[in-house]
């Protein structure tokens, strides 16, 4: 049974702000225990509070950016790319929402997603390879996907996820060089006044590389498979032709590379077929058991849906 639209909205909205949720009360211990090994448990609370909500208003207010930066994708204008300017504004006008930026990855493979937090500050995404190797109708039927996604606020969940993700990641990442430049302080200083210091920081470590792959699933999970079909659905109500997507779906799937430059883990989740699909050990049995962890339904029965419409 599908999720109603409005209720899909609401859902989404309360997955974002548990996401918020759960990373804030993450820093909270995070900042707890660096004031800890600082001396003072208070201003490491105050200090990674303050860090908190500049991250916070970051991912919100500029996580579009930061996720086609991550992707390496460019904005690109209506004299620069006329065919898919007209596409993403005609499929946007038939939506009843505002023409959102288009952006172009330079890659061979094709692929797409959008990002934001609402409509109004969303943006498209298509690879290179995603225009030369589609035809008109194909197009319309991934374009109308992403702007069924943006329309749904699938964007808002998918955006704050990848920068939270992406912002656990990097933490794990200092905390391990805290880890290395703090035995390089006890070397040269007193081992006793270091002793619990360090004890702390090994333990912020472990809490960080507990928590860094968890939250990389919190993308996966969080940005769930009802989506990507209730977004499938959706845009072949905006097209008219369910064929079109189906089509596209069959060549997409078929054309992912494990060495593809735009298979990123914390990206995965936007695409609108996974890049790791083919990574994800082959074809039929590899490719389905996979799934059972994945953001994205298989290929063939989103195609199956389709063709069934």
């Amino acid at each position: 049974m599908q999720v109603p639209i409005y209720g899909h909205i609401k859902q989404n909205r309360r997955r974002t702000f548990f996401l918020f949720f759960s990373f804030a009360l993450l820093f909270l211990a995070v900042g707890y225990g660096l004031g800890i090994y600082m001396g003072n448990p208070l201003a490491g609370l105050i200090a990674v509070g303050l860090l908190a909500v500049v991250i916070f208003l970051i991912s919100y207010f500029k996580g579009p950016g930061i996720v086609a930066s991550m992707a390496g994708a460019r904005p690109v204008t209506r004299e620069q790319e006329p065919y898919l300017y007209h596409t993403v504004e005609g499929l946007s006008i038939a939506a009843g929402i505002p023409t959102p930026r288009a952006y172009i990855v330079e890659t061979d493979i094709p692929n797409a997603f959008a990002a934001g937090r609402n409509p109004e500050k969303a943006v498209v995404a298509v690879t290179r390879g995603l225009l030369n190797k589609l035809n008109r109708l194909e197009l319309e039927g991934v374009i109308a996907h992403e702007i069924a996604h943006i329309k749904n606020y699938d964007i808002l969940l998918a955006t704050v996820a990848v920068v939270l993700a992406g912002t656990i990641v990097l933490l794990s990442e200092l905390a391990r060089r805290s880890l290395w430049y703090g035995r390089g302080l006890r070397r040269g200083g007193s081992r006793g006044s270091q002793g619990k210091g360090q004890i702390v920081v090994i333990l912020i470590v472990i809490l960080l590389a507990i928590l860094a792959p968890i939250f990389a699933q919190v993308l996966k999970f969080a940005i769930s498979r009802q989506r990507e079909y209730l977004a499938d659905a959706s845009a072949a109500e905006l097209t008219g032709y369910p064929e079109g997507l189906a089509s596209a779906l069959e060549k997409i799937a078929g054309l992912q590379a494990a060495d593809s430059p735009i298979n990123r883990e914390a990206l995965r989740g936007l695409y609108i077929v996974n890049p790791a699909l083919e990574a994800h050990a082959g074809r039929q049995g590899g490719v389905r058991k996979s799934q059972l962890f994945a953001s994205h339904p298989p290929p063939e029965e989103r195609v199956q849906r389709l063709r069934e419409m």
